[in-house]
């Protein structure tokens, strides 16, 4: 089977028409703008290429997906997480999750090599693109503060009431988690019942993300991004998920 190209002003072909190995590759080509992305993450299809290659464009089946409802917090998160209740409130905490303040940071963070390993999938063209994302309403971070430093995060996309995870970093021992944990309970409490985790991972799992099958997973996707989305802003998230103004003293 050739793998079709696409075009700046030609559509994605349909889902059905990805291949079954590799991983659902779909396309190749295109252009990484907001419109295109826009168009790509309603129909449940994602970029993932390495740099100097052209887009490829994916849509794996089975997906793999968070439920906000079936997030599994360990004995040890859900002990840290009642502690930061107990104090998040004080202008003294220690711990701060926030929303949307150094974007860039934590995508730069996330590009970042892991594990002695060189090079990044999140490419130059990849950062340049979600930072427009962001600035156009759809991208979004999810911080964790730690005494005024920025510690761990993740970022993602919302269409709706549909939340597409994409990459998470830590510095320190579950602060990603914590991130993830506030972004669940902010999700849930505004009837986002999925994260899209894209591929399937031991660790996502451990987290109570499952595969879903393709034809499920898109079909739902076309009805949640076309309902209302939360209203996202700039400000601290509580462990209640209450998106909140910062304070003076935290901007």
């Amino acid at each position: 089977m050739k793998l079709p190209w696409v075009d700046p002003d030609t559509p994605l072909p349909p889902v059905e028409s990805a291949m079954s190995e590799p991983d659902g590759l779909l396309a190749a080509g295109a252009d990484l703008s907001v419109q295109r992305l826009t168009e790509a993450y309603a129909k449940g299809v994602f970029p993932w290429y390495a740099e100097g290659e052209p887009v490829l464009w994916w849509s794996p089946n089975p997906r793999m997906v968070l439920a906000c409802e079936e997030f599994q917090v360990s004995h040890s998160l859900g002990k840290l997480l009642r502690r930061l209740a107990r104090e998040e409130h004080r202008r003294d905490a220690r711990v701060q999750v926030r929303v949307d303040t150094a974007f860039d940071r934590v995508l730069e963070a996330c590009a970042a090599p892991r594990d002695g390993k060189p090079g990044t999938w999140i490419t130059d063209d990849m950062r340049q693109a979600y930072s427009a994302w962001h600035r156009a309403g759809a991208a979004h971070s999810v911080e964790t503060w730690v005494n005024g430093k920025l510690c761990a995060g993740l970022y993602g996309i919302s269409l709706g009431r549909m939340f597409y995870g994409e990459s998470m970093f830590t510095r320190i021992t579950d602060g990603s988690k914590i991130a993830l944990a506030h972004l669940v309970r902010f999700l849930a409490g505004h009837d986002v019942p999925w994260i899209d985790c894209q591929q399937q991972t031991h660790h996502l799992a451990s987290l109570g993300a499952r595969p879903v099958p393709r034809p499920h997973f898109v079909a739902r996707v076309a009805v949640l991004v076309a309902q209302p989305g939360p209203p996202w802003q700039r400000g601290r998230l509580d462990t209640q998920g209450r998106l909140l103004p910062l304070d003076d003293a935290t901007v």
